[in-house]
């Protein structure tokens, strides 16, 4: 079992918290960017650097990502195909992404696009974390950890 992080839009408070978690059971953790990702030395926290380019990060959380680990991303796409591989994700607010939650999502997700595509304004990002939303992302993957012990 591992955890797999999209790193480049992983806020550094999430970072934080996952690079604690890790090291506190013991648990391999990659981050995965285009870019070096600072990681504090342990032999359980890893910063992957991939080649620039489009869903190229991802696109190696796909392809190394197994069964029984976690992703922690906000990319719905991304998350849609690892969940069909039977990995879990959660996004760094702490939300599930499931089976039972994902198509809806990406079909939004794709809608908005459209929307977009043709020069519609249509609303903007998340809020900013807070501290509520790292709160119940430490409490998430906290859940996730105890269910794995």
């Amino acid at each position: 079992m591992a955890i797999w992080v999209d790193a480049d839009a992983c806020p550094r408070a999430i970072r934080d918290i996952l690079c604690r978690a890790a090291v506190r059971v013991e648990l391999p953790l990659y981050f995965v960017a285009n870019h070096a990702v600072p990681v504090p030395a342990s032999p359980w926290v890893n910063s992957v650097q991939v080649p620039q380019g489009f869903d190229v990060a991802d696109n190696h959380i796909v392809q190394q990502a197994q069964a029984g680990d976690l992703v922690i991303t906000s990319d719905i796409p991304l998350a849609a195909e690892v969940i069909d591989k039977g990995v879990q994700v959660l996004t760094p607010r702490g939300e599930p992404y499931t089976l039972e939650n994902i198509r809806p999502r990406l079909n939004m997700r794709d809608f908005m696009d459209t929307m977009r595509s043709s020069s519609l304004q249509v609303g903007g990002g998340p809020p900013p974390l807070g501290q509520k939303e790292k709160q119940a992302f430490a409490n998430a993957l906290d859940r996730y950890l105890a269910k794995q012990r």
